[in-house]
């Protein structure tokens, strides 16, 4: 898999070139698949800045997880809250954290008699919603959108207020893909390109993953997958239930993959969340 085209050096570059101008840092990730979705470098990146982290798509997530996810991200230091950034209270959430996350230095420049401009940068993976959370913020269309990988390629500043600006940026991958798992994690969501990737494997590997998650509403969504269908034979129950049927009695199981892979990314099967927060110490002992 090409992970790490050049054209993400040169935005790695362009962050950095910008980071000076930066009092707040927004990164969003899936929130169905959080740490994933997030990227390992971004903590280095942004050291010292004021720091947002929204779970995007937070409705298609598990709610008790979401939470979870929240609290944790908090007692990191880090503001965070879920969104979904196409709706209207997305704005609502993320200009709330931004106005907290920022109260301080606001207040220092105000004792000065300065009415401080803060100065948003909108970071996270391709795929993710930036764009979206900007044009819904902005309350118009004014960063490019796309259900595909990479489709803002260029630094985009975006006049909210007088005394607020967006900073949209592309998609920021890292280097190497380290964990296998969150690797597969990042394929069921969409982030790596279905193209380069065996589809009839991967959807197979998602309905394994949400049997074990959330097994009532597979079983709801595909009728003739149940507990007992062995693996490696999910797909032909998935095209069983649809009647995806090619000629000569050969079930479409190319078909189910993608009708699989559609519809756990459009919210369809269940509000699932295919990772929990890590265990955390205190006082030397986990949680």
């Amino acid at each position: 898999i090409n992970w790490y085209p050049g054209h993400m050096a040169k935005a790695k570059r362009m962050l950095e070139e910008n980071l000076k101008l930066i009092d707040v840092v927004i990164e969003l990730v899936d929130a169905r698949a959080p740490m994933a979705s997030r990227n390992p470098d971004f903590d280095a990146l942004f050291q010292g800045k004021s720091r947002v982290l929204l779970l995007n798509k937070s409705d298609l997530a598990d709610p008790a997880t979401n939470k979870r996810w929240i609290g944790y991200y908090k007692r990191q230091g880090i503001e965070a809250g879920g969104v979904t950034a196409s709706a209207q209270n997305a704005k609502t959430t993320a200009i709330r954290l931004i106005e907290k996350a920022t109260a301080e230095r606001v207040k220092r420049y105000e004792e000065k008699g300065v009415k401080k401009t803060i100065r948003v940068l909108i970071a996270g993976i391709p795929n993710v919603g930036k764009s979206t959370l900007i044009n819904r913020i902005a309350g118009e269309k004014r960063a490019m959108t796309g259900d595909r990988p990479g489709v803002t390629k260029g630094k985009q500043w975006v006049k909210i207020t007088p005394h607020l600006e967006l900073l949209d940026s592309p998609g920021l991958l890292w280097p190497k893909l380290g964990d296998e798992t969150l690797a597969e994690h990042l394929a069921f969501l969409g982030s790596i390109n279905d193209e380069i990737l065996n589809i009839e494997e991967l959807s197979e590997h998602l309905l394994s993953a949400l049997r074990k998650l959330c097994p009532n509403a597979l079983f709801e969504r595909y009728k003739k997958l149940d507990a007992d269908t062995p693996e490696g034979g999910l797909l032909e129950a998935v095209a069983k239930s649809r009647g995806f049927i090619l000629k000569g009695g050969v079930y479409d199981t190319e078909r189910a993959a993608r009708i699989v892979l559609d519809e756990f990314r459009a919210g369809k099967i269940a509000r699932v969340t295919l990772e929990q927060p890590p265990k955390e110490e205190t006082d030397g002992k986990a949680e």
